[in-house]
């Protein structure tokens, strides 16, 4: 029998609410870095995880990235899913 598809939502601190789905994954936390750029310009990057520590341990990549990149600063923020009908 197939799993049930459900909506996910992830409110973030700024008042921005991303939604996922019809989803049947089992996704429990959403992670979002906002990259500030040298020119002044930003670059966001986003995904879910199933976990609030699989989510977490993106931040040690991100600022490897922020190394590499030559980001001026990033924000890092994890959120739990929100399921609704």
């Amino acid at each position: 029998m197939a799993k049930k598809k459900r909506y996910l939502s992830a409110t973030l601190s700024d008042g921005y609410v991303k939604t996922i789905g019809p989803t049947a994954a089992p996704l429990t936390h959403y992670w979002r870095i906002v990259a500030q750029l040298h020119n002044g310009r930003t670059e966001v990057f986003w995904g879910h995880e199933t976990s609030h520590r699989a989510a977490l341990a993106k931040r040690a990549p991100a600022e490897e990235a922020a190394k590499q990149r030559g980001w001026r600063s990033f924000d890092f923020e994890v959120v739990a899913l929100q399921e609704y009908d």
